[in-house]
C-alpha cells in the first residue's frame, strides 16, 4: 500500500484536538478504497449540499480519513460530491490515532465548518465521547462538541458512566474529582502531626498548599473541613428567589441604538483602537432583512466556506465579550 503521509497531531491525547491538520502534505487516495461509516451524523448526508459541492467549479478542499481503518473521518459530502464528478480519487490527509480519538476529531470538525451539526447529533456525538473518554473534563468534551459544559454534566450524570479519580482540563493540567477524601486525608495528617507545614501536607494529600490552608482554617474553627457549608445552598435558593421575585428586564436595545450610543463616545472616537472597534462593531449594525439579502446572494459553492469563516468569527467576537465582561466594573 501507498506509504501516505500522516496528519500532524500531538501524540498527548488531550491535546489531539488542537494539532493543525491542515499543516501535513495532501495525497490522492483511489475513492473506491474509502470506507463511510461511524459518521457523528445520525440524519445521514444532505443530498442537496452533496449537489452544491460537486457543482462548484473549485477543487474540493482535502477530507481526512483514519489510516488504519481507511474511515473518513471528516469529508463524507466532500467524498459523494466527487464521486458524482465521477472523480477516481480525492484530496485526502490522513489521521493516525485510534477509532475512538477520530470519532472525536470527526465531530470537532463537522461542529467548527461544512454542514453543522444538529443539536440532536452533538448531544449523541457528546454521551459518546463521555463514555470513550471519561477522563477528559465537562468545559474539554463541550468544546469539541459545541454545547455547553452544563449539558456535558447532565450526559455524564444520565448515561452512569464511571468516574475516573481525575480528569484532564481544557489547559491540559489533571485535576481531582473528589477533593473530599483528599480533604479528609489532610485534616487527618494535620490531626496527626500538627507541626507539618502546609506545603508537606499539600504533596502528601495530593492537593494544593491553598487547599491545605483552608482544611487547617476550617480545623482551627471548629469544623469539618469534609463536609460542605449548607449555607452556600441556602445562599443559592435565596438568589434564585430573590430573581424570581424581581421586575423583568427592559427589552435590550438594538444593533442601531447601541452603535449610535457608542459613537458619541468621546473616548472611542478620538483613540486609534476605539476607531477601528466602531468600524468592526459598525460592519453588524445593519439590518436583519439586509443581512437575510446577503445570506441569499451567496453562491452555493462557497456557503461552506463563509459559513465556516462566520462561525470563526462568532467564536472571536464570544470571546472578547467574554474577556470585556470579566474586566467590567
Amino acid at each position: 500500500m501507498t506509504n501516505f503521509a500522516a496528519v500532524s497531531l500531538p501524540r498527548e491525547e488531550f491535546d489531539c484536538l488542537d494539532g493543525n491538520s491542515g499543516a501535513s502534505p495532501v495525497v490522492r487516495v483511489p475513492t473506491r478504497a474509502l470506507r463511510v461509516a461511524g459518521s457523528p451524523r445520525i440524519a445521514g448526508e444532505n443530498l442537496e449540499h452533496v449537489r452544491a459541492l460537486a457543482d462548484a467549479p473549485d477543487e474540493l478542499p482535502p477530507i481526512i480519513v483514519h489510516r488504519q481503518t481507511m474511515r473518513v473521518i471528516d469529508g463524507v459530502h466532500r467524498l459523494r460530491a466527487a464521486k458524482l464528478r465521477n472523480q477516481h480519487d480525492i484530496a485526502v490527509r490522513f489521521f493516525d490515532g485510534d477509532e475512538a480519538d477520530a470519532f472525536v476529531l470527526a465531530v470537532r470538525a463537522n461542529v467548527a465548518h461544512g454542514l453543522p451539526l444538529s443539536l440532536a447529533e452533538r448531544k449523541a456525538a457528546a454521551k459518546s465521547i463521555v463514555m470513550s473518554h471519561p477522563h477528559w473534563s465537562d468545559r474539554l468534551i463541550a468544546s469539541v462538541t459545541g454545547l455547553s459544559a452544563k449539558t456535558i454534566g447532565e450526559v455524564r450524570r444520565n448515561g452512569k458512566v464511571p468516574q475516573p479519580e481525575s480528569r484532564i482540563g481544557q489547559d491540559g493540567r489533571v485535576r481531582p474529582i473528589n477533593s473530599l477524601e483528599k480533604r479528609r486525608l489532610a485534616m487527618n495528617l494535620m490531626r496527626q502531626n500538627p507541626n507539618l507545614s502546609l506545603r508537606q501536607v499539600a504533596k502528601a494529600a495530593g492537593i494544593s498548599p491553598e487547599t491545605a490552608r483552608a482544611v487547617r482554617a476550617r480545623l482551627q474553627r471548629g469544623e469539618d473541613p469534609t463536609v460542605r457549608k449548607p449555607s452556600n445552598i441556602k445562599k443559592v435558593e435565596e438568589r434564585r428567589q430573590a430573581q424570581a421575585r424581581a421586575p423583568q428586564p427592559l427589552p435590550l436595545p438594538d444593533r442601531v441604538t447601541i452603535m449610535r450610543y457608542l459613537r458619541t463616545d468621546p473616548t472611542l472616537r478620538f483613540s486609534e483602537t476605539g476607531r477601528t472597534l466602531l468600524r468592526l462593531l459598525d460592519v453588524h449594525a445593519m439590518s436583519n432583512d439586509r443581512w437575510a439579502l446577503l445570506v441569499r446572494n451567496v453562491p452555493p459553492h462557497a456557503r461552506g466556506t463563509i459559513a465556516q469563516a462566520a462561525l470563526e468569527c462568532a467564536r472571536v467576537w464570544r470571546t472578547v465579550a467574554e474577556q470585556l465582561e470579566r474586566t467590567a466594573p
